[in-house]
């Protein structure tokens, strides 16, 4: 029997755990219902494009922590479906966290992000689904603390969903972010820009269980001295496990864990990522 070397025994711990809680969703589903609600959340890292359903809000965090940076977030989002027309959403997105390259800084709140999404192709019960966003970036934190941009920015993204077949889903990201004058840890300033790439398939073993693979590529600029900039890259490759629990109150809670491993300019950097999800009704729904 193949045994976990010392240097890779969180790696494994985490690979034990998504198994097992594979296992535990899997048995818990044995006495479901035939036809329950699948799991239409946001992948871990990257963007599905379906909106909020008319009167439903959804609740949902994310931990990560890489291994070798010593880096930390966590972020609080939550979607709303705009009153009269659900092809509008809106939503907003706070963070904590810790920079690893700053030991001394501390945990703080990161830049608030607020979202406007406008279901423009599908929706959740159609093959394809697209769904562009625009968010406004607003500097509240710390950039000398490795917790901000130290600007007000702009970031747009492109989500697309296709189904592939009944079993398997795949969804598609495209975003910039652009920042007119972010700072550094100096106070220095610079226009930085930046862009991503995102791609997840969705394996739908059951309505309650999803297995994930997710790669996000992202290039972008960091301030190095007034009016100067380089070029960083990051490039990571998720595997995960998503699992949902149904009530017949409309109450959907989604848990779920990916282990971001980097590769090419990320390579030798690891993390594991938690998330959780709840989705409810807010108010009385239609009856059809």
């Amino acid at each position: 029997m193949s045994q976990c070397h010392e240097s890779r025994l969180p790696r494994c711990l985490i690979l034990a755990v998504m198994v097992l809680l594979g296992v535990y969703a899997m048995g818990q589903q044995t006495s479901a219902p035939a036809v329950e609600p699948g799991i239409q959340d946001n992948s871990f890292l990257v963007e599905e494009a379906y909106n909020q359903n008319f009167g439903v809000v959804q609740h949902i965090s994310s931990f990560t922590r890489f291994w070798n940076s010593k880096d930390w977030n966590y972020s609080f989002t939550q979607e709303w479906p705009v009153p009269g027309d659900e092809r509008h959403q809106l939503s907003y997105t706070l963070v904590a966290l810790h920079s690893g390259g700053l030991p001394g800084s501390g945990i703080g709140i990161g830049d608030v992000f607020l979202n406007y999404r406008y279901q423009l192709v599908g929706n959740g019960d159609t093959r394809v689904a697209f769904s562009p966003r625009l968010s406004l970036i607003l500097p509240t934190g710390d950039s000398s603390q490795g917790r901000g941009a130290g600007s007000f920015g702009v970031q747009t993204s492109l989500p697309l969903s296709v189904v592939l077949n009944k079993r398997l889903v795949s969804h598609w990201n495209v975003g910039a972010t652009y920042f007119p004058h972010a700072q550094d840890v100096s106070g220095d300033q610079a226009s930085s820009a930046g862009y991503n790439l995102g791609q997840s398939l969705i394996w739908l073993v059951h309505t309650r269980f999803n297995v994930m693979l997710e790669t996000v590529f992202v290039r972008s600029q960091a301030v190095v001295a007034s009016d100067r900039t380089h070029w960083t890259n990051s490039l990571f490759l998720s595997p995960g496990i998503r699992w949902s629990y149904n009530f017949k109150n409309g109450l959907q809670i989604v848990p779920g864990i990916g282990v971001p491993l980097g590769v090419g300019p990320s390579a030798g950097e690891r993390a594991v990522l938690l998330y959780l999800s709840f989705e409810h009704p807010f108010r009385k729904l239609p009856q059809k």
